[in-house]
């Protein structure tokens, strides 16, 4: 085998040529080795001295040209809400991104930048993805969705309340989740259901399903539900507590677990007694809930495993002239504890 050292120009990136030459092979083997390509017929002593030699010289197969070569990129871009939707979202895509290395893809997360519309489509389409998976990110709509099919991507796949038009739809129907809790809630006895809607606006649309499924199970119930919007933060909900006791609100949805948190604090502090005075209901079934006192009830969201949603993807990409499918995203069950 010849000299690394002597093989190429000192701080100059090595190249497939440079690991045929210390190998003793052909570029073409090298590239049969180093890509895993079938029907090469190459001995496993070859094998392993080529890449004995891009060991040596640290050469890493260009990602750019092979997928010029291969008329793929292996991209599955994954676009970022404006803010993270708690833990579930963080250990969903760790678990989407092991399941898409498995299949042969490369998740790249794709972070908020402000845009939305046609020039946040652009903006994807510029690193050329096999796929484009909205996450819950409410900057995908249909000019988006045009933009990445003019521009070559035919596989994009939007997870949220409602389905983007021209794109494949994971649904999550955000309304059971309100619903539920609202059905407990009025079940419990309480009447009078404030349901906490969050200012942050990258959350509406979730939220505005999640209060229409508390309305209907009202009505159902002959109840009445109060709509409450409510920052993330401690002195909007010392504020907040005031104001629910005006409104004479006996049961609470609180739009998940973390608002629970908030609330239910603020509750107390503000003298009220929870169950007692007001029940609570969160979402999400967190760590933080069960932490509370009194341990807070919750609704637990059954999301599409991220392997379903890789194997869905893979499926896909393999068969890029698919018309767009609608797929249910989320079931959901109710956890009593002692807030409700």
């Amino acid at each position: 085998m010849a000299s690394a050292s002597s093989s190429r120009a000192a701080g100059t990136p090595p190249t497939s040529g440079d690991v045929a030459r210390v190998a003793g092979v052909s570029r073409a083997t090298v590239s049969y080795v180093l890509n895993n390509t079938e029907g090469g017929r190459v001995s496993e002593a070859t094998r392993e001295r080529v890449r004995e030699a891009a060991r040596q010289l640290g050469y890493v197969p260009h990602a750019v040209a092979r997928a010029l070569r291969a008329g793929r990129s292996g991209i599955v871009l994954l676009t970022a809400p404006a803010v993270t939707v708690g833990p579930l979202f963080a250990q969903a895509y760790a678990q989407l991104q092991q399941a898409l290395a498995e299949l042969g893809h490369t998740a790249v997360l794709y972070g908020p930048t402000g845009a939305r519309g046609a020039e946040a489509g652009r903006r994807w389409a510029e690193l050329r993805p096999d796929a484009v998976l909205s996450l819950m990110d409410d900057s995908m709509d249909e000019d988006a969705v045009a933009v990445l099919h003019k521009a070559g991507v035919e596989v994009v796949l939007s997870a949220g309340p409602v389905p983007v038009p021209g794109a494949h739809a994971l649904v999550t129907d955000e309304e059971q989740v309100g619903f539920r809790a609202a059905e407990h809630l009025l079940a419990a006895g309480r009447r009078t259901l404030g349901v906490i809607v969050p200012a942050d606006t990258s959350l509406r649309a979730f939220a505005e399903a999640r209060l229409a499924g508390a309305e209907k199970a009202a009505r159902a119930g002959d109840a009445t539900v109060v709509r409450q919007d409510l920052a993330l933060d401690e002195d909007a909900a010392t504020r907040w507590a005031g104001e629910c006791a005006e409104a004479g609100i006996d049961g609470l949805f609180a739009y998940n677990d973390e608002f629970a948190a908030l609330t239910v604090r603020a509750l107390q502090d503000s003298g009220r007694r929870v169950p007692a005075d007001v029940a609570v209901v969160g979402a999400d079934d967190l760590l933080i809930g069960r932490l509370l006192r009194p341990r807070l009830t919750t609704v637990r969201l059954d999301y599409l495993p991220p392997r379903e949603i890789a194997g869905l993807l893979d499926r896909l990409i393999g068969a890029p002239g698919t018309p767009p499918q609608t797929h249910e995203m989320l079931r959901t069950a109710l956890v009593p504890r002692e807030s409700a």
